[in-house]
């Protein structure tokens, strides 16, 4: 397992087998989509509420699209707090991504 922190901040992309796993919190009921940094965190803005799994549809829909890249959640699935594993991936190429979408380059 290999962490890389990003952008000068404490934001973790780990390093494991089939890909990298990002830590996120949702915010869900957000009026659009979008991703951000706050401290060390990695916060996503969700339009769907909480129920019967429409903040994690959205989320691996939205990321996929991001990353072009599946998605998956592997961690978290009934917590805000969740941790999402982008398939196929190098870390250096999902912190670019990230850091140039979230705009903390």
């Amino acid at each position: 397992m290999f962490v890389r922190k990003v952008g000068g901040r404490g934001v973790e992309l780990r390093r494991v087998s089939g890909g990298v796993v990002v830590s996120v919190f949702v915010r869900p009921n957000s009026k659009r989509f979008r991703l951000k940094v706050e401290g060390d965190d990695v916060v996503v803005f969700c339009r769907e509420s909480p129920v019967k799994g429409r903040v994690n549809k959205e989320l691996m829909k939205e990321l996929s699209g991001i990353f072009k890249k599946r998605v998956e959640i592997v961690a978290g699935f009934t917590s805000r707090q969740k941790k999402v594993l982008i398939r196929d991936i190098s870390i250096n190429e999902a912190g670019s991504i990230l850091s140039e979408y979230a705009g903390w380059v």
